[in-house]
Protein backbone atom coordinates (compact mmCIF):
# COMPACT_ATOMS: atom_id res chain seq x y z
CA UNK A 1 0.00 0.00 0.00
CA UNK A 2 1.25 3.48 -0.85
CA UNK A 3 -0.04 6.43 1.07
CA UNK A 4 0.68 10.12 0.66
CA UNK A 5 1.04 12.11 3.87
CA UNK A 6 1.79 15.76 4.51
CA UNK A 7 4.23 17.24 6.98
CA UNK A 8 2.62 19.75 9.33
CA UNK A 9 4.24 22.63 7.43
CA UNK A 10 3.16 21.29 4.05
CA UNK A 11 -0.39 20.80 5.31
CA UNK A 12 -0.53 24.36 6.65
CA UNK A 13 0.66 25.80 3.33
CA UNK A 14 -1.62 23.48 1.36
CA UNK A 15 -4.69 24.62 3.31
CA UNK A 16 -3.77 28.25 2.58
CA UNK A 17 -3.31 27.36 -1.08
CA UNK A 18 -6.73 25.69 -1.22
CA UNK A 19 -8.33 28.72 0.44
CA UNK A 20 -6.77 30.99 -2.18
CA UNK A 21 -7.98 28.67 -4.93
CA UNK A 22 -11.49 28.64 -3.45
CA UNK A 23 -11.47 32.44 -3.72
CA UNK A 24 -10.68 32.20 -7.44
CA UNK A 25 -6.91 32.73 -7.40
CA UNK A 26 -5.81 31.22 -10.71
CA UNK A 27 -2.18 30.65 -9.65
CA UNK A 28 -3.36 28.68 -6.61
CA UNK A 29 -5.76 26.65 -8.77
CA UNK A 30 -2.92 25.91 -11.20
CA UNK A 31 -0.56 24.83 -8.41
CA UNK A 32 -3.22 22.60 -6.83
CA UNK A 33 -3.65 20.93 -10.21
CA UNK A 34 0.10 20.34 -10.46
CA UNK A 35 0.22 18.83 -6.96
CA UNK A 36 -2.76 16.63 -7.76
CA UNK A 37 -1.11 15.30 -10.94
CA UNK A 38 2.15 14.71 -9.04
CA UNK A 39 0.27 12.83 -6.33
CA UNK A 40 -1.29 10.49 -8.89
CA UNK A 41 2.09 9.87 -10.52
CA UNK A 42 3.94 9.37 -7.22
CA UNK A 43 1.24 7.03 -5.85
CA UNK A 44 1.90 4.87 -8.91
CA UNK A 45 5.70 5.20 -8.77
CA UNK A 46 7.19 6.76 -5.60
CA UNK A 47 10.58 7.07 -7.29
CA UNK A 48 9.23 9.13 -10.21
CA UNK A 49 11.04 12.13 -8.78
CA UNK A 50 14.77 12.65 -8.65
CA UNK A 51 16.73 11.54 -5.59
CA UNK A 52 18.63 14.43 -4.02
CA UNK A 53 22.23 13.63 -2.98
CA UNK A 54 22.73 13.67 0.80
CA UNK A 55 25.41 16.38 0.61
CA UNK A 56 22.76 18.81 -0.68
CA UNK A 57 20.13 18.16 2.01
CA UNK A 58 19.21 21.25 3.99
CA UNK A 59 19.99 20.75 7.68
CA UNK A 60 16.47 21.88 8.59
CA UNK A 61 15.02 18.78 6.89
CA UNK A 62 17.37 16.46 8.77
CA UNK A 63 16.67 18.13 12.12
CA UNK A 64 12.94 18.61 11.65
CA UNK A 65 12.01 15.32 9.96
CA UNK A 66 14.89 12.92 10.66
CA UNK A 67 14.94 11.94 6.99
CA UNK A 68 17.15 9.25 5.50
CA UNK A 69 16.22 9.99 1.86
CA UNK A 70 15.07 13.06 0.00
CA UNK A 71 13.42 13.46 -3.38
CA UNK A 72 12.25 16.28 -5.62
CA UNK A 73 9.54 16.17 -8.21
CA UNK A 74 9.41 18.92 -10.85
CA UNK A 75 5.80 20.05 -10.90
CA UNK A 76 6.54 22.26 -13.91
CA UNK A 77 9.41 24.52 -15.01
CA UNK A 78 8.97 26.75 -11.98
CA UNK A 79 7.65 24.63 -9.07
CA UNK A 80 9.30 21.80 -7.09
CA UNK A 81 7.79 19.30 -4.67
CA UNK A 82 10.12 17.97 -1.97
CA UNK A 83 9.27 14.62 -0.38
CA UNK A 84 10.71 11.66 1.48
CA UNK A 85 9.83 7.96 1.34
CA UNK A 86 9.42 5.89 4.48
CA UNK A 87 8.01 2.53 5.49
CA UNK A 88 8.61 -0.92 4.03
CA UNK A 89 7.58 -3.01 1.02
CA UNK A 90 4.08 -3.56 2.43
CA UNK A 91 3.37 -0.12 3.87
CA UNK A 92 5.09 2.61 1.88
CA UNK A 93 4.52 6.26 2.75
CA UNK A 94 5.47 9.36 0.83
CA UNK A 95 5.65 12.42 3.02
CA UNK A 96 5.38 15.76 1.26
CA UNK A 97 7.67 18.22 3.00
CA UNK A 98 7.40 21.35 0.92
CA UNK A 99 6.55 22.84 -2.45
CA UNK A 100 8.54 25.83 -3.59
CA UNK A 101 9.43 27.91 -6.60
CA UNK A 102 12.56 26.94 -8.50
CA UNK A 103 14.51 30.03 -7.38
CA UNK A 104 13.84 29.28 -3.68
CA UNK A 105 14.69 25.61 -4.31
CA UNK A 106 18.04 26.63 -5.79
CA UNK A 107 18.88 28.82 -2.78
CA UNK A 108 17.78 26.21 -0.24
CA UNK A 109 19.83 23.44 -1.86
CA UNK A 110 22.91 25.57 -2.53
CA UNK A 111 22.70 25.91 -6.30
CA UNK A 112 23.86 29.12 -7.96
CA UNK A 113 21.14 31.25 -9.52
Amino acid sequence: MREIRYSAEFNKDYVKLRNRADKGNSEAEYLLGLISKATAKLAENPEAGKKIPRKLWPKEYIQKYGINNLWKYNLDQNWRLIYTITGNQVDLFLIYLEYLVHKKYNRKFGYKN
